[in-house]
Protein backbone atom coordinates (compact mmCIF):
# COMPACT_ATOMS: atom_id res chain seq x y z
CA UNK A 1 0.00 0.00 0.00
CA UNK A 2 2.85 2.41 0.85
CA UNK A 3 6.25 2.23 -0.79
CA UNK A 4 8.98 4.61 0.40
CA UNK A 5 12.18 4.51 -1.64
CA UNK A 6 15.34 6.34 -0.53
CA UNK A 7 13.34 9.21 0.95
CA UNK A 8 15.33 12.23 2.08
CA UNK A 9 13.83 15.43 3.48
CA UNK A 10 15.96 18.45 4.31
CA UNK A 11 15.17 21.78 5.94
CA UNK A 12 18.02 24.06 4.87
CA UNK A 13 21.08 22.23 6.22
CA UNK A 14 19.11 20.00 8.60
CA UNK A 15 18.39 16.47 7.39
CA UNK A 16 15.12 15.36 9.00
CA UNK A 17 14.83 12.07 7.07
CA UNK A 18 17.82 10.38 5.45
CA UNK A 19 17.61 7.75 2.70
CA UNK A 20 14.56 6.02 4.20
CA UNK A 21 13.23 2.91 2.44
CA UNK A 22 10.15 1.16 3.79
CA UNK A 23 7.09 -0.74 2.63
CA UNK A 24 3.75 -0.98 4.44
CA UNK A 25 1.43 -3.77 3.32
CA UNK A 26 -2.26 -3.34 2.58
CA UNK A 27 -4.27 -3.77 5.80
CA UNK A 28 -1.22 -3.53 8.07
CA UNK A 29 -0.93 -1.58 11.32
CA UNK A 30 2.56 -0.13 11.16
CA UNK A 31 4.10 1.77 14.07
CA UNK A 32 6.91 4.32 13.85
CA UNK A 33 8.83 4.72 17.10
CA UNK A 34 11.77 6.91 18.01
CA UNK A 35 12.95 9.80 20.17
CA UNK A 36 12.02 13.42 19.48
CA UNK A 37 13.63 14.63 16.28
CA UNK A 38 13.91 11.14 14.79
CA UNK A 39 11.96 12.10 11.66
CA UNK A 40 8.67 10.33 12.35
CA UNK A 41 6.36 13.33 11.88
CA UNK A 42 8.24 14.48 8.79
CA UNK A 43 7.82 11.02 7.26
CA UNK A 44 4.06 11.10 7.86
CA UNK A 45 3.79 14.60 6.40
CA UNK A 46 5.55 13.53 3.23
CA UNK A 47 3.26 10.49 2.91
CA UNK A 48 0.24 12.79 3.40
CA UNK A 49 1.47 15.14 0.61
CA UNK A 50 1.79 18.00 3.13
CA UNK A 51 5.53 18.11 2.35
CA UNK A 52 7.50 17.50 -0.83
CA UNK A 53 10.46 15.13 -0.57
CA UNK A 54 13.92 16.52 -1.16
CA UNK A 55 14.96 13.24 -2.78
CA UNK A 56 13.55 9.77 -3.25
CA UNK A 57 9.94 8.79 -3.82
CA UNK A 58 6.80 7.83 -1.92
CA UNK A 59 3.86 5.95 -3.41
CA UNK A 60 0.47 5.34 -1.82
CA UNK A 61 -1.73 2.79 -3.55
CA UNK A 62 0.40 3.14 -6.68
CA UNK A 63 0.12 6.95 -6.75
CA UNK A 64 3.23 9.09 -6.37
CA UNK A 65 2.80 11.76 -3.67
CA UNK A 66 4.56 14.35 -5.83
CA UNK A 67 3.11 13.55 -9.26
CA UNK A 68 -0.45 12.64 -8.16
CA UNK A 69 -1.07 14.36 -4.79
CA UNK A 70 -4.84 14.70 -5.30
CA UNK A 71 -5.22 10.97 -5.90
CA UNK A 72 -3.23 10.31 -2.73
CA UNK A 73 -5.34 12.75 -0.69
CA UNK A 74 -8.50 10.89 -1.71
CA UNK A 75 -7.03 7.68 -0.29
CA UNK A 76 -5.68 8.91 3.03
CA UNK A 77 -6.89 10.34 6.30
CA UNK A 78 -4.29 12.33 8.25
CA UNK A 79 -4.59 13.13 11.95
CA UNK A 80 -1.80 15.48 13.16
CA UNK A 81 -0.45 15.67 16.70
CA UNK A 82 -2.34 18.79 17.70
CA UNK A 83 -6.13 19.07 17.82
CA UNK A 84 -6.86 20.46 14.36
CA UNK A 85 -10.64 20.89 14.47
CA UNK A 86 -12.58 24.08 15.12
CA UNK A 87 -13.08 24.75 18.85
CA UNK A 88 -16.02 27.13 18.29
CA UNK A 89 -18.02 24.56 16.31
CA UNK A 90 -20.04 21.76 17.85
CA UNK A 91 -19.18 18.12 17.32
CA UNK A 92 -21.78 17.77 14.55
CA UNK A 93 -20.78 21.07 12.93
CA UNK A 94 -17.16 19.93 12.78
CA UNK A 95 -18.17 16.68 11.10
CA UNK A 96 -20.37 18.54 8.61
CA UNK A 97 -17.51 20.92 7.83
CA UNK A 98 -15.11 18.08 7.07
CA UNK A 99 -17.80 16.35 5.05
CA UNK A 100 -17.87 19.48 2.87
CA UNK A 101 -14.07 19.55 2.66
CA UNK A 102 -13.91 15.91 1.60
CA UNK A 103 -16.89 16.21 -0.74
CA UNK A 104 -19.03 13.59 0.99
CA UNK A 105 -22.39 13.20 -0.86
CA UNK A 106 -25.10 15.17 0.95
CA UNK A 107 -27.69 12.41 0.54
CA UNK A 108 -25.44 10.04 2.53
CA UNK A 109 -24.09 12.55 5.00
CA UNK A 110 -26.66 12.30 7.80
CA UNK A 111 -26.35 8.54 7.94
CA UNK A 112 -22.53 8.72 7.85
CA UNK A 113 -22.34 11.33 10.62
CA UNK A 114 -24.75 9.35 12.78
CA UNK A 115 -22.64 6.24 12.27
CA UNK A 116 -19.40 8.06 13.10
CA UNK A 117 -20.92 9.65 16.20
CA UNK A 118 -21.88 6.22 17.42
CA UNK A 119 -18.50 4.79 16.42
CA UNK A 120 -16.66 7.50 18.38
CA UNK A 121 -19.08 7.28 21.36
CA UNK A 122 -19.99 10.95 20.87
CA UNK A 123 -23.73 10.70 20.16
CA UNK A 124 -24.62 12.21 23.53
CA UNK A 125 -22.17 15.10 22.98
CA UNK A 126 -22.97 16.08 19.39
CA UNK A 127 -24.23 19.55 20.38
CA UNK A 128 -21.22 20.33 22.59
CA UNK A 129 -18.56 22.78 21.40
CA UNK A 130 -15.31 21.03 20.51
CA UNK A 131 -13.35 23.21 22.95
CA UNK A 132 -15.51 21.91 25.82
CA UNK A 133 -14.73 18.26 25.13
CA UNK A 134 -12.22 16.36 27.24
CA UNK A 135 -8.85 15.56 25.70
CA UNK A 136 -9.88 11.99 24.98
CA UNK A 137 -13.14 13.08 23.35
CA UNK A 138 -11.29 15.59 21.18
CA UNK A 139 -9.05 12.79 19.92
CA UNK A 140 -12.07 10.63 19.10
CA UNK A 141 -13.75 13.54 17.31
CA UNK A 142 -10.58 14.13 15.28
CA UNK A 143 -10.52 10.44 14.33
CA UNK A 144 -14.19 10.57 13.29
CA UNK A 145 -13.53 13.65 11.14
CA UNK A 146 -10.55 11.90 9.52
CA UNK A 147 -12.82 9.00 8.56
CA UNK A 148 -15.49 11.17 6.91
CA UNK A 149 -14.42 10.19 3.38
CA UNK A 150 -13.76 6.50 4.17
CA UNK A 151 -9.98 6.55 3.59
CA UNK A 152 -8.05 3.42 2.69
CA UNK A 153 -4.97 4.63 4.60
CA UNK A 154 -5.00 6.28 8.03
CA UNK A 155 -1.96 8.33 9.13
CA UNK A 156 -1.94 9.08 12.86
CA UNK A 157 0.75 11.23 14.48
CA UNK A 158 0.95 10.45 18.21
CA UNK A 159 -2.86 10.44 18.48
CA UNK A 160 -3.03 9.49 22.17
CA UNK A 161 -0.38 11.83 23.58
CA UNK A 162 -1.70 13.76 26.57
CA UNK A 163 -4.80 11.68 27.23
CA UNK A 164 -5.51 9.45 30.21
CA UNK A 165 -4.95 5.66 30.12
CA UNK A 166 -8.67 4.87 29.85
CA UNK A 167 -9.06 7.19 26.86
CA UNK A 168 -5.97 5.65 25.27
CA UNK A 169 -7.52 2.20 25.56
CA UNK A 170 -10.83 3.42 24.15
CA UNK A 171 -9.04 5.10 21.23
CA UNK A 172 -7.23 1.86 20.39
CA UNK A 173 -10.53 -0.02 20.56
CA UNK A 174 -11.77 2.36 17.86
CA UNK A 175 -8.61 1.81 15.80
CA UNK A 176 -9.14 -1.94 16.02
CA UNK A 177 -12.62 -1.50 14.54
CA UNK A 178 -11.16 0.61 11.73
CA UNK A 179 -8.43 -1.95 11.07
CA UNK A 180 -10.97 -4.78 10.88
CA UNK A 181 -12.61 -2.86 8.03
CA UNK A 182 -9.40 -3.30 6.00
CA UNK A 183 -7.91 0.15 6.52
CA UNK A 184 -4.11 0.42 6.48
CA UNK A 185 -2.85 2.32 9.53
CA UNK A 186 0.50 4.05 10.04
CA UNK A 187 0.88 5.46 13.54
CA UNK A 188 3.64 7.20 15.45
CA UNK A 189 3.55 6.76 19.21
CA UNK A 190 5.79 7.37 22.22
CA UNK A 191 4.11 4.50 24.08
CA UNK A 192 5.75 1.11 23.60
CA UNK A 193 2.67 -0.72 24.91
CA UNK A 194 0.89 0.74 21.86
CA UNK A 195 3.74 -0.38 19.62
CA UNK A 196 3.07 -3.93 20.81
CA UNK A 197 -0.36 -3.69 19.14
CA UNK A 198 1.16 -3.04 15.71
CA UNK A 199 1.73 -5.65 13.02
CA UNK A 200 5.26 -4.34 12.55
CA UNK A 201 7.30 -1.59 14.17
CA UNK A 202 10.06 0.61 12.78
CA UNK A 203 12.58 2.39 15.01
CA UNK A 204 13.85 5.71 13.67
CA UNK A 205 16.86 7.60 14.97
CA UNK A 206 18.27 10.82 13.52
CA UNK A 207 16.21 10.42 10.39
CA UNK A 208 17.21 6.83 9.66
CA UNK A 209 15.46 3.50 10.12
CA UNK A 210 17.69 1.35 12.34
CA UNK A 211 15.34 -1.59 12.92
CA UNK A 212 12.06 -2.85 11.50
CA UNK A 213 10.22 -6.08 12.32
CA UNK A 214 7.34 -7.53 14.30
CA UNK A 215 7.35 -6.70 18.03
CA UNK A 216 7.87 -10.37 18.85
CA UNK A 217 10.85 -10.69 16.52
CA UNK A 218 12.46 -7.53 17.86
CA UNK A 219 12.17 -8.87 21.41
CA UNK A 220 13.46 -12.32 20.44
CA UNK A 221 16.44 -10.93 18.52
CA UNK A 222 17.68 -8.66 21.28
CA UNK A 223 20.95 -10.64 21.40
CA UNK A 224 21.37 -9.98 25.11
CA UNK A 225 19.99 -10.99 28.51
CA UNK A 226 17.70 -8.92 30.73
CA UNK A 227 18.11 -9.05 34.51
CA UNK A 228 16.03 -7.55 37.28
CA UNK A 229 16.97 -6.91 40.90
CA UNK A 230 15.52 -5.07 43.86
CA UNK A 231 17.39 -2.85 46.29
CA UNK A 232 16.49 -0.23 48.87
CA UNK A 233 19.53 1.66 47.52
CA UNK A 234 18.69 1.32 43.87
CA UNK A 235 20.63 4.40 42.68
CA UNK A 236 23.75 3.34 44.56
CA UNK A 237 23.34 -0.18 43.19
CA UNK A 238 23.15 1.24 39.68
CA UNK A 239 26.28 3.35 40.11
CA UNK A 240 28.17 0.36 41.47
CA UNK A 241 27.75 -1.74 38.32
CA UNK A 242 26.80 0.52 35.39
CA UNK A 243 30.38 0.61 34.04
CA UNK A 244 31.02 -3.09 34.70
CA UNK A 245 32.10 -5.31 31.83
CA UNK A 246 29.15 -6.72 29.87
CA UNK A 247 26.57 -4.24 31.22
CA UNK A 248 24.96 -2.66 28.17
CA UNK A 249 22.00 -0.75 29.66
CA UNK A 250 20.83 -0.21 33.22
CA UNK A 251 17.82 1.71 34.52
CA UNK A 252 16.06 2.17 37.85
CA UNK A 253 12.33 2.17 38.57
CA UNK A 254 11.80 2.89 42.25
CA UNK A 255 13.53 0.06 44.08
CA UNK A 256 13.75 -2.04 40.89
CA UNK A 257 16.84 -2.25 38.71
CA UNK A 258 16.56 -3.48 35.13
CA UNK A 259 19.78 -4.41 33.36
CA UNK A 260 20.63 -5.58 29.87
CA UNK A 261 23.84 -7.62 29.86
CA UNK A 262 25.68 -9.46 27.11
CA UNK A 263 25.24 -12.90 28.70
CA UNK A 264 23.56 -14.56 31.68
CA UNK A 265 26.86 -15.43 33.37
CA UNK A 266 27.31 -11.75 34.26
CA UNK A 267 24.77 -12.18 37.05
CA UNK A 268 27.33 -13.70 39.45
CA UNK A 269 29.84 -10.88 38.87
CA UNK A 270 27.15 -8.25 39.44
CA UNK A 271 26.02 -9.81 42.70
CA UNK A 272 29.66 -9.93 43.82
CA UNK A 273 30.10 -6.23 42.95
CA UNK A 274 27.07 -5.29 45.01
CA UNK A 275 28.31 -7.31 47.99
CA UNK A 276 31.74 -5.66 47.74
CA UNK A 277 30.05 -2.24 47.80
CA UNK A 278 27.95 -3.21 50.82
CA UNK A 279 24.70 -3.01 48.84
CA UNK A 280 21.95 -5.56 49.32
CA UNK A 281 20.32 -6.69 46.06
CA UNK A 282 17.34 -9.03 46.28
CA UNK A 283 15.50 -11.25 43.81
CA UNK A 284 18.18 -11.04 41.14
CA UNK A 285 16.80 -12.99 38.17
CA UNK A 286 16.67 -13.31 34.40
CA UNK A 287 13.42 -11.97 32.93
CA UNK A 288 11.85 -11.93 29.49
CA UNK A 289 12.89 -8.94 27.34
CA UNK A 290 10.37 -6.24 26.57
CA UNK A 291 10.11 -4.15 23.45
CA UNK A 292 11.39 -1.25 25.54
CA UNK A 293 14.59 -3.19 26.31
CA UNK A 294 15.22 -3.85 22.62
CA UNK A 295 14.66 -0.23 21.61
CA UNK A 296 16.67 1.30 24.46
CA UNK A 297 19.55 -1.04 23.64
CA UNK A 298 19.43 -0.12 19.95
CA UNK A 299 19.30 3.61 20.68
CA UNK A 300 22.11 3.33 23.22
CA UNK A 301 24.23 1.45 20.71
CA UNK A 302 23.54 4.10 18.05
CA UNK A 303 24.39 6.99 20.39
CA UNK A 304 27.50 5.32 21.77
CA UNK A 305 28.70 3.76 18.53
CA UNK A 306 31.86 5.86 18.52
CA UNK A 307 32.81 4.26 21.83
CA UNK A 308 32.79 0.84 20.12
CA UNK A 309 31.04 -0.94 22.96
CA UNK A 310 30.96 -4.68 22.52
CA UNK A 311 27.30 -5.10 21.64
CA UNK A 312 26.37 -8.29 19.72
CA UNK A 313 25.91 -7.65 16.00
CA UNK A 314 22.44 -9.18 16.16
CA UNK A 315 21.26 -6.42 18.48
CA UNK A 316 21.45 -3.53 16.06
CA UNK A 317 21.69 -3.01 12.37
CA UNK A 318 23.76 0.03 11.40
CA UNK A 319 21.69 3.00 10.19
CA UNK A 320 23.06 2.66 6.66
CA UNK A 321 21.51 -0.81 6.26
CA UNK A 322 17.79 -0.16 5.92
CA UNK A 323 15.50 -3.10 6.52
CA UNK A 324 12.16 -3.32 4.80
Amino acid sequence: MIIISNLTKKFDTTVAVRDLSLEVADGEVFGLIGPDGAGKTTTLRVISTAMVPTAGSVQVGGNDVTRAPEAVKEMIGYMPQRFALYPDLTVTENLNFFADVFGSPREQRAELIERLLGFARLTDFQARLARNLSGGMQKKLALAATLMHRPRVLLLDEPTTGVDPVSRREFWDLLTEVHLQGVTIVITTPYLDEAERCTRVGLMYRGELIACDTPGKLRADIGAVVLEAQSDRALAARRAIETSEGVLVVSTHGDLLRLVVDRAERQLALEAAWRAAGIEARNVRVVAPRLEDAFVLMLTASRDGERKREIPSSVIRPPSSVQK
